[in-house]
């Protein structure tokens, strides 16, 4: 069934109610069964039944799955070898270690329909992808929904759906709640991030935010996050000042010549991948262009969390924790 045949079958049913604050009406049930819900997703009106077998995809998708009390409620996860550091530290571990991992690799069509899967939490180009084969719309012909975080629709399809950071993991924390029919849930959980996040805009300094530098990774060049993706608002949170603010992408490379002309006062080193951290902190140091920067040379690193630089419910945490470092060198 394609999304264009779902939108027409959630016409006819109709909706019959509102599921507070998440923008989801609930359709009327045939007998002895929970009502589906439609939710606008990437611009698109898609009717959800509730999920038996839901998957879900790297850690973003996970642990809003976890933050909602839906372990229980999950086939399994699809977890990529190099978040495992990340997967242990984490808060959720318990979670993580009560789920099955279906893979260790990339998000693929052939996981997904071998475990029977329902239901697909990924993002546009973090486990969905046309190259690979793994679509909504395929899935669809399939009959499996799926569900793409809202960060990630602002390059999907022909009409992209373009959201704030924050604001797009707040929506994707109450619409899986409406999908889950556990809406009370979401709410209480969403107003808790929101009370944080007011909490640390009240707090931040006076005057010029510091220069942040977010990298990932990379050597030729590095790998950062500009104006969509989560880092951009936890720093901006935490008082600093993302140096690829004005980059209209979630992750991407740039060119070092960039990163050396905004003179970075903190570089935040995103703590994932199959390079040690302390690794990425020893090259940045030594990599000469960068070594008149404010940051090389009073040597202001700061290890991000994985799990707290994808959307997810760690995102506020991560904020906290940064500003109160920030704080702690005079910024």
């Amino acid at each position: 069934m394609n999304r264009a045949t779902l939108r027409r079958t959630a016409a006819l049913v109709g909706s019959v109610a509102l599921l507070a604050g998440c923008g989801a009406t609930v359709q009327q049930p045939g007998p002895g069964e929970a009502a589906p819900v439609v939710i606008d997703n990437c611009g698109e009106q898609i009717s959800y039944p509730l999920p038996q077998r839901a998957v879900a995809y790297d850690m973003s998708s996970t642990e809003k799955m976890f933050a909602l009390g839906l372990a229980d409620r999950m086939r399994g996860i699809v977890m990529p070898s190099t978040a495992d550091p990340a997967v242990q530290r984490s808060p959720y571990l318990d979670d993580y270690r009560s789920v099955e991992v279906l893979s260790t690799d990339v998000l693929s069509r052939e996981v997904v329909i071998g475990a029977k899967a329902d239901w697909v939490l990924a993002g546009w180009n973090s486990g969905f992808s046309e190259a690979r084969g793994i679509t909504p719309q395929l899935l669809d012909q399939v009959g499996i929904r799926s569900y793409q975080h809202t960060e990630s629709c602002f390059n999907y399809g022909t009409h992209p759906v373009q959201v704030p950071p924050l604001e797009a993991l707040y929506t994707d924390l109450r619409q899986i709640g409406a999908i889950f029919h556990v809406p009370e849930r979401a709410e209480a959980l969403v107003s808790d991030l929101q009370k944080r996040a007011e909490a640390l805009r009240q707090q931040r300094p006076a005057g010029e935010p510091a220069r942040v530098f977010l990298y990932d990774s990379g050597t030729d060049q590095p790998f950062t996050s500009g104006a969509q993706g989560a880092p951009d608002a936890l720093i901006s949170l935490a008082g600093g000042r993302n140096i690829f603010s004005g980059l209209n992408q979630r992750w991407t490379s740039v060119g070092w010549e960039d990163v050396v002309e905004a003179a970075p006062e903190v570089i935040a080193v995103v703590d994932y991948g199959d390079r040690p951290v302390a690794d990425k902190i020893a090259f940045l140091k030594s990599y000469p262009p960068l070594a008149s920067s404010p940051a090389v040379q009073k040597g202001q690193f700061y290890v991000l969390d994985y799990g707290q630089a994808v959307s997810g419910p760690r995102n506020i945490e991560g904020a906290e924790q940064f500003a109160a470092y920030l704080r702690s060198i005079g910024r």
